[in-house]
């Protein structure tokens, strides 16, 4: 270590604990962003510590990336330097909670799955299906407003934060919000840090409005042949009283992949349109009946899943570059966010790209809300691969979406952007980072335009 280096290690420890300040190389090697490690691991316990940390790395130079559980490590551009991981591994405590009430307040230290079961206990939960699945920790969803399909039915985690807390670079413990549904209007800090990729501020702790646990839920498929039909269906779903919780296009090899290993395996050569119903029993059953006469005019017969089976699949389905990246290493995620109308037009763009590049493709589109997950399954060249997703990108701005890199390998971050073109609001944002951490010290190079 370098003589600053080793000098904020002794102030850290001072701040933490000695124990709670890691050096080897396994611990450091784990928390790595594209191929970068940090030189230490520090393990604060309190947001007065986490803001303490901050302040020190900031008055040393250092730059500090929050992490938990690193399920959203891989997200972003590398970054510019990486000195210390944050980690909120021990702030996974509930410090209010209200089950009459629907309001839940916790630190960002704690899993999704582990929160989830604590309010199950009460008939509650958070209605979020991000990727990482229940090993994602609250401060890694809400920092990068991560939401699966449920979103159509319940919204972001945007949506359904009441307040927070935060620490900042300065050393101070920022509250924004409160812990009820109703709050004094003014500035909603919490609505500027979720989605900020913790550029910003570290989130150390999250109040909640929670939902009721639905009293029974039911999976609905209809093979839909082709692309046409499944726009021609999602339509009449969308504009039916219908509320499904949640909706999603698959193509054939999403369908063949989401259902390996399970009681429903088998090989599917077209489109699939899953639906989501939440309610009571007789619900449900007016859900089957409806989806049924809807499916009849385009020629799409609906089957209803068994509870058991569906449960599985959509934790797949959530989740796309986790339930592929084991048997597929090379796995390229590509995110796209398009208007409602253009998401079976940008698939049948992607197809043909595609197709002329030879890759194996599998797509997740959760056609309710605009937003398309395309996963590239084949080694490719970084020469071609970069000229592919290029070109994905130029077909979803030309439908007036843009297209983000989830996951692809470090040498491609390289030679393409993965937020894309910065947009109108660039400005905006590069004056507020220079306001709430005017060193760079918070993930520096990660985030868009290089924030």
């Amino acid at each position: 270590m370098t003589t600053t280096v080793e000098s904020a290690r002794a102030e850290l420890a001072g701040i933490v604990g000695e124990s709670r300040v890691v050096s080897d190389q396994a611990a450091c090697a784990a928390l790595a962003v594209d191929g970068k490690a940090p030189q230490m691991v520090v393990y604060p316990t309190s947001p007065e510590q986490t803001a303490e940390a901050l302040k020190c790395a900031r008055a040393h130079q250092l730059a500090v990336i929050p992490c938990r559980n690193g399920t959203k490590l891989g997200l972003g551009n590398p970054p510019h330097r990486y000195d210390v991981a944050l980690s909120l591994k021990e702030m996974n405590r509930v410090w209010h909670y209200e089950p009459a009430d629907l309001t839940v307040s916790a630190e960002a230290g704690m899993k999704l799955g582990d929160f989830q079961h604590f309010l199950g206990r009460n008939g509650l939960w958070l209605p979020l299906d991000p990727s990482g699945g229940p090993w994602t920790s609250l401060g890694g969803i809400l920092a990068t407003n991560a939401c699966g399909p449920l979103r159509l039915q319940y919204g972001a985690p945007r949506d359904m934060v009441l307040g927070m807390k935060v620490a900042t670079t300065a050393g101070k413990v920022i509250k924004t919000g409160g812990r009820v549904v109703k709050n004094v209007a003014g500035y909603d800090l919490g609505k500027l840090l979720v989605g900020s990729y913790g550029t910003l501020g570290v989130i150390v702790e999250a109040s909640f409005k929670l939902f009721p646990l639905p009293a029974k839920r039911a999976t609905f498929v209809f093979p839909t042949g082709t692309l046409g039909i499944a726009r021609d269906l999602r339509r009449r779903i969308l504009n039916s009283p219908l509320q499904p919780a949640r909706l999603v296009l698959l193509d054939g090899a999403a369908a063949t992949l989401v259902r390996a290993g399970s009681a429903l395996a088998a090989e599917i050569k077209e489109p699939e349109l899953w639906v989501e119903a939440h309610g009571s029993g007789r619900v449900i059953e007016r859900y089957a009946r409806d989806l049924e006469a809807l499916g009849r005019g385009p020629g799409a017969p609906v089957r209803q899943l068994d509870d058991e089976s569906s449960e599985l699949l959509w934790s797949r389905i959530s989740d796309p570059g986790g339930c592929l990246s084991e048997a597929n290493p090379h796995l390229v995620l590509l995110k796209g966010s398009l208007p409602l109308a253009a998401s079976e037009e940008f698939l049948s763009r992607t197809r043909q790209e595609v197709d002329s590049s030879r890759v194996r493709l599998a797509s997740f589109s959760q056609v309710g809300v605009g937003t398309v997950h395309l996963c590239l399954l084949d080694e490719m060249p970084l020469a071609e691969l970069a000229g592919l997703v290029q070109r994905l990108r130029d077909a979803v701005e030309g439908l007036g979406g843009v297209l983000v890199i989830e996951r692809c390998p470090s040498e491609l971050k390289a030679r393409i952007d993965v937020w894309g073109p910065a947009g109108e609001g660039f400005e905006v944002m590069r004056k507020l980072k220079a306001v709430w951490d005017p060193q760079g010290t918070l993930a520096p190079g990660r985030f868009v335009g290089g924030l």
